[in-house]
């Protein structure tokens, strides 16, 4: 399918103002296909010629201004529009549209506990093409009227008001101007709950068999909306833009979530069928936040072309951690996202692939270059960037800028420059050298502590690689006199502000602190180095740094040098094993424990090493199971169960908790904790087919399903692996979830030999898989599907001959460029230690 450039969508814009879609939907011509009528009123300024996307399974009629077009012109997704006179215009298009099993365009679920299907829209960048016929670019923007037929016992959702007027018929309350991608529509025998706020309409939705669960948190998911809502109202000085607000939980989403206007889409995992963690509760909650963020930057004021995506991800993520925090009892979002977002940017911004936070607009040329961006940088990076802007500019002068920005821009379309421009208009700062230094630069600065000391002074200089300007906290802290919390307590003698570069060292008075932690509030963007003496002293004492924020400066620090090869994998598993039985903060918790279980044993350490490592977590896991003994702390108590299965290298304990159902002193196992404990048993060899299929039968919901299609996969037989490699990348039936279910079993760190012929066959497979089903398959094929644990110089170099292969596609392209350096990375970690 031909992508759109920037050019194209610059020259169409030029000569295009549209007016009104006209939309009916039917979704009851079979499970194969829906029927799509649009009737797209607009105005050419001046004659030329254009063109119309749509993807049709069938094009079965269209015409302009009354009269017939031929269907046999449409040429790959575009229709030509020749000889165009100026003045208004009406087309008309009547076409049979596919169901998509990847989560794209129109998808299509049924669900396997109770055989009700559910259909839903994901229209995001290029997508709308699959459902209605559209002049797809973001500053087109219309008013779009639709209207939907369904089957009896569904309820249809939009981005307004829906009535059901009979006979399965519904009309959904014409928009306000939005973009082509925004436009929402979910359909089936929802199960809601409805409220109303503010005088609007409030709605959540899911499936019916998630609807114990959904009632069960519907007043936390609602309090946190209301609560965010009102926050938002209270920031911003133009209301809210739309005349109701749902949030459905719709199954099979790729992403976390969809900003649509008044209708915001959810992946359904965050209704949650099993237990989980406050930690994840805050997580769900953020979402919440972010999504609502974008009804005022993204939806009512939206980018005229996709370089400027991250003004959308990066205002919403900001704003998501930092509303949440402020509005709800989740006050401490920001070590959360210290410790488990902002690694994602620091990732992404040491590969190849990094890019600015503000690409430039050659950089992102058409559609396809520009859904690579959806990235750490634009999201975790730039939250970050905005962070460090509102700590240099000031809350208040950012938000006026903010409030600025959505006066001049609402319901329209705009730019990076108009974005700087209104911010600049706010303050005497200089805005504009903020945003060269800071959105156009790529690269992560490091910031590096050298301390000295006289008889009654101690002085810091601080080693700055990197070219961006940072304010910043520093942290000094010494030994504490209490020793009954914990090893070796700290206590905080003083926090002061720094600007990087610095023209001298700053001089403090006393003796030097036993730590000090450079961004200790995490204000900034960079990587942390301690000095020897502060290094010292956070091998003993981390654990009894009573911040948890700085905490995860510190962890981060750790995390850093690891994967730099500066720190031995085996210490920073030393340093989890002796502080994380002491820790406090579920989110430091998960997150140190994600990346020593995933990347330090998973990864970085030889395989020799590797039992060694997972026996160091099982001791660390068991002792969490100690400590939490009391049910004082069930969210560190669940967290160290999970971890302690996952890393189980003997099947004896595991297979006890699921032959008695629960863990001895709790929790009681739920579906995730039994699935989590198959896989394992599957990756260890003691379990089967047999037992598969009876805990499928136990549980047939669509999480179900992928627990066994993942498990399968997992299980240490040479008939298990060609099975799953043939479900994965010859059979595409598998729908996007449980084509990721069965990749993530097929890759085993204790099955290399068992797999390794499949090692060089990823790449030419991958890359056909990608080119037949789209970005989306390509998209999980590259992250989920990719040989991670052939840790190896064969491996590497099979990876990179494979990017010479012409035929990838961007999606996929992209995804192996950042998994062969994570490889190169992992390699060097490894010969480094």
């Amino acid at each position: 399918m031909s992508v759109l450039t920037r050019d194209e969508a610059q020259a169409r814009a030029q000569i295009l103002d549209v007016q009104r879609y006209t939309i009916e939907l039917d979704l009851t011509a079979g499970e194969e296909t829906f029927d799509s009528r649009t009737v797209i009123e607009f105005t050419a300024r001046t004659a030329g010629d254009t063109f119309i996307e749509l993807k049709p399974a069938t094009l079965r009629s269209i015409s302009l201004d009354g009269q017939p077009l031929d269907p046999a012109d449409l040429t790959e997704n575009r229709y030509p529009l020749t000889g165009l006179t100026e003045g208004p215009h009406e087309i008309r298009v009547d076409a049979a549209m596919r169901y998509s099993r990847t989560g794209e365009g129109m998808h299509r679920f049924t669900d396997p506990s109770d055989n009700e299907t559910y259909v839903y829209t994901q229209l995001f960048m290029e997508d709308v093409q699959r459902v209605f016929a559209a002049f797809d670019q973001p500053d087109l923007k219309s008013v779009f009227a639709l209207t939907v037929t369904a089957p009896e016992g569904w309820t249809v959702l939009g981005n307004g008001v829906t009535e059901h007027t009979g006979d399965g018929r519904w009309t959904i309350a014409p928009t306000p101007p939005l973009s082509t991608y925004l436009v929402a529509v979910a359909a089936g025998p929802w199960h809601s709950v409805t409220t109303e706020h503010a005088g609007l309409p409030f709605g959540i939705h899911c499936r019916r068999s998630l609807a114990p669960h959904l009632d069960a948190d519907a007043d936390e998911i609602l309090d946190i909306t209301r609560a965010c809502f009102d926050r938002f109202q209270e920031k911003f000085t133009e209301p809210y833009p739309f005349d109701s607000y749902d949030q459905a939980f719709v199954p099979e989403f790729n992403a976390g979530a969809m900003e649509n206007p008044g209708l915001v889409t959810f992946r359904d995992e965050y209704i949650y069928r099993s237990a989980v963690t406050d930690t994840e509760r805050q997580t769900r909650g953020m979402v919440i936040a972010h999504e609502m963020a974008h009804m005022w930057f993204g939806d009512l004021v939206t980018l005229a072309w996709w370089d400027d995506i991250w003004l959308n991800e990066s205002f919403a993520e900001y704003m998501g951690y930092q509303t949440l925090a402020e509005a709800t009892r989740f006050t401490d979002t920001w070590v959360d996202f210290g410790v488990a977002r902002k690694g994602w940017g620091y990732d992404a911004d040491q590969r190849p692939s990094t890019h600015p936070v503000a690409p430039d607009p050659a950089d992102v040329p058409d559609t396809a270059s520009a859904l690579l961006n959806f990235d750490g940088i634009s999201y975790a990076k730039g939250a970050s960037a905005l962070r460090q802007l509102v700590a240099w500019l000031g809350e208040k002068d950012f938000l006026a800028g903010i409030n600025t920005h959505f006066a001049r821009h609402k319901f329209a379309n705009a730019t990076l420059a108009d974005f700087i421009d209104n911010l600049a208009s706010a303050t005497d700062r200089d805005v504009h050298a903020w945003a060269d230094q800071w959105l156009r630069t790529t690269g992560v600065d490091t910031l590096a502590a050298h301390t000295t000391e006289s008889d009654t002074t101690w002085s810091l200089t601080v080693d700055h690689q990197g070219t961006r300007p940072h304010r910043i906290s520093v942290g000094a802290y010494d030994h504490s006199l209490d020793t009954q919390h914990g090893p070796t307590p700290l206590v905080l003698r003083e926090r002061f502000d720094a600007g990087i570069p610095e023209e001298a060292p700053v001089t403090r008075p006393g003796r030097r602190p036993a730590l000090v932690v450079l961004n200790d509030e995490d204000l900034t963007y960079a990587k942390i180095r301690l000095d020897p003496h502060s290094w010292n002293t956070v091998l003993d004492s981390l654990s009894g740094i009573p911040d948890p924020l700085t905490r995860a400066v510190i962890w981060n620090a750790a995390r850093d040098m690891v994967r730099d090869g500066e720190l031995a994998p085996s210490t920073y598993l030393e340093a989890a094993r002796a502080h994380l039985p002491h820790e406090t903060d579920l989110a430091l918790l998960q997150g140190v424990l994600a990346f020593a279980d995933t990347h330090v044993a998973g990864r970085y350490t030889a395989p020799e090493d590797r039992p060694a490592a997972l026996a160091t977590l099982t001791a660390l896991c068991r002792d969490l199971i100690r400590r939490t003994e009391d049910g004082t702390h069930p969210g560190l108590r669940l967290t160290a169960v999970r971890h302690l299965i996952d890393a189980a290298t003997q099947p004896d304990t595991i297979q006890g908790w699921l032959a008695d159902d629960t863990v001895p002193g709790g929790p009681e196992l739920d579906p995730e904790l039994r699935w989590r404990i198959l896989t394992r048993l599957a990756v260890l060899g003691a379990t089967d087919e047999t037992a598969i299929d009876a805990a499928l039968e136990d549980d047939p919901s669509a999480t179900g399903q992928e627990g066994a299609a993942r498990c399968r996969a997992a299980l240490p037989t040479p008939e298990a692996k060609a099975a799953a490699w043939n479900a994965m990348f010859h059979d595409d039936s598998l729908s996007n979830y449980l084509f990721t279910a069965t990749a993530q079993g097929f890759w085993q760190p204790e099955q290399t030999d068992l797999v390794r012929a499949y090692v060089p066959r990823f790449y030419p497979e991958a890359a056909q898989l990608a080119a037949r089903r789209g970005p989306a398959i390509a998209e999980a094929a590259g992250r989920n599907a990719f040989p991670v644990h052939a840790v190896d110089a064969e491996s590497l170099r099979t990876g990179e001959e494979a990017l010479d292969d012409p035929a990838l596609i961007p999606a996929l392209r992209r995804k192996l460029i950042d998994q062969i350096d994570d490889l190169r990375r992992a390699l060097h970690v490894r010969n480094a230690n």
